[in-house]
């Protein structure tokens, strides 16, 4: 199996994937990339969150020349996302973008996929090729009997070696599937066939709940055997949740340093405060801060303390009031109604 660390190294505007280096976070804009105004707003908003890498549908000229405009406006690498017209492949390009994605099967044809390659090497732009289970050949599906890991697999590598033919290399892969094991499958299969860096995301995995459990066991299994160099996860939802989870993952599979953690107790008859407003409200709020300790929101004062030792500070509920905890020893007690602006002062302050 091709390890993380034996890829190839690929630029993407300033950052670099594969080699080795560290795991890239990348999401999609949902807006019309037409309206300039409302996709530079989401991709401030995503690069805040911890995006890294944007892509961004290009299915018109006027949002080809929308990609010059929004690149001005942002200060991460912008992918251009084509389907079907190679004539917008080209323009993206020759619009600023950093990089493109395309399926060679479906811009037209060989002579098509030349013309696009020409420019990406004119240009030096990276090319993600992209195959996803839905929308693999008539004849690998009859081959393989169905949909299936292997079919997926060469299915990708045909393309990748259709441009390699044209005399570039320059490329990233990505295969996704909604089935979440035949995606896991289809990347150790594709790991051992290839050393181009890999784009792993598990495709339509669903809302923030289906999407989330089936990204994290996909991205989990194909990540934890040293396979994938940039990651999305996928949510029908606002995609600062996908930043989120997919730091989230990385962090929890020991992949990523910096962030707070923030672990809660999962409440009991013992509970008198909000503890689920109150964590969702600390998750949202640590956001914020760079830095890299363990935060505990705990619903009582009986069993707080302890519970909250492993965490660098805590805070835990009582009634109507309760306790900042740090390193397991109570510091001192507060109004409920206080507790998440004393926690927020805790972290403003803290010694690094």
């Amino acid at each position: 199996m091709m390890a993380r660390e034996s890829t190839r190294v690929i630029r993407i505007g300033d950052k670099v994937i594969g080699g080795g280096t560290p795991i890239l976070i990348q999401s999609m804009t949902n807006t019309r990339t037409e309206d300039v105004a409302a996709t530079v707003e989401q991709i401030h908003r995503l690069e805040k969150a911890g995006c890294e890498i944007i892509r961004c549908t290009v299915p018109t000229q006027e949002a080809a020349v929308a990609i010059g405009e929004i690149k001005k406006q942002i200060t991460i690498p912008l992918v251009a996302d084509i389907h079907f017209d190679y004539k917008m492949a080209i323009a993206a390009m020759e619009n600023g973008a950093d990089k493109i994605r395309i399926n060679p099967g479906n811009i037209g044809g060989k002579d098509k996929v030349a013309q696009v390659v020409a420019v990406a090497k004119e240009r030096n732009i990276p090319i993600r090729v992209g195959v996803n289970s839905g929308s693999l050949e008539r004849e690998l599906v009859d081959k393989y009997h169905g949909v299936t890991a292997q079919g997926i697999v060469e299915s990708a590598l045909d393309k990748v070696h259709m441009i390699e033919e044209l005399g570039y290399e320059n490329m990233v892969i990505s295969i996704k599937s909604s089935d979440v094991l035949m995606c896991v499958k289809a990347h150790e299969l594709l790991a051992a066939k290839t050393d181009y860096p890999l784009h792993v995301g598990i495709t339509e995995s669903g809302t923030i709940i289906s999407g989330n459990i089936k990204s994290s066991i996909g991205l989990g299994l194909i990540l934890h055997q040293g396979i994938g160099d940039t990651i999305r996860v996928s949510l029908t939802g606002d995609p600062v949740e996908e930043i989120k989870s997919a730091k989230l993952i990385l962090r929890t599979l020991g992949l990523r340093r910096g962030g707070i953690e923030v672990v809660s107790c999962p409440t009991c008859g013992r509970t008198k405060i909000d503890l689920i407003g109150l964590a969702n409200q600390v998750e949202n709020m640590v956001a914020e801060f760079p830095l890299d300790i363990k935060v505990a929101v705990m619903g009582c004062a009986v069993n707080g303390p302890g519970e909250a030792k492993e965490a660098d500070i805590g805070i835990a509920g009582g009634i109507g009031e309760g306790l900042l905890i740090k390193k397991g020893e109570i510091v001192k007690k507060v109004p409920e109604n206080q507790l998440l602006a004393v926690l927020r002062e805790e972290l403003e302050h803290w010694d690094v």
